[in-house]
């Protein structure tokens, strides 16, 4: 277990995590087929080719999904009860085939539970588009999550 617990976060802590990802063709593939989502823009490279982007996009859900399996393990691994909510999710760039990724959470609000065994936290997930030592932003969240205390 590496998660944090309740009292472990502290508002304003931001945590880099570590690992990164670089999405390939099969990983966005695969996803779509998962989630039965035949958007084209995803999978077919001659529609996404007159596009404005000039070829397929990796799907924004995919994205956001990484995000929150690479943020896991400095967050939340052992140390959750539910994830609550998902909300104010943008992507203000595209991710393409190729591109690396890697995100950050910043601890923005936490709360304990009205009965005190528990917390509430509120974390801004900000994923980045890695390109050397530049990096854009691909896409930002809010992540609210039920907490355990320590024992």
């Amino acid at each position: 277990m590496t998660g944090l617990y309740y009292e472990e976060f502290e508002v304003g802590q931001t945590i880099e995590h570590e690992k990164r990802r670089t999405i390939s063709e099969s990983d966005n593939q695969r996803f779509c087929d998962m989630t039965m989502n035949q958007q084209p823009l995803h999978l077919d490279a001659d529609f996404a080719a007159d596009t404005q982007f000039g070829e397929r996009l990796v799907n924004g859900l995919y994205t956001m999904s990484v995000a929150v399996g690479v943020s896991i393990p400095d967050t939340t691994d052992g140390t959750i009860v539910a994830n609550l909510s998902y909300d104010n999710v943008s992507h203000p760039e595209p991710v393409f085939h190729g591109d690396t990724i890697r995100a950050q959470s910043t601890v923005t609000d936490k709360r304990e539970t009205s009965d005190g065994e528990r917390g509430v936290v509120t974390m801004k997930v900000e994923v980045f588009k890695v390109d050397g030592d530049d990096e854009t932003p691909v896409c930002e969240f809010e992540r609210t999550v039920l907490s355990l205390k320590k024992p």
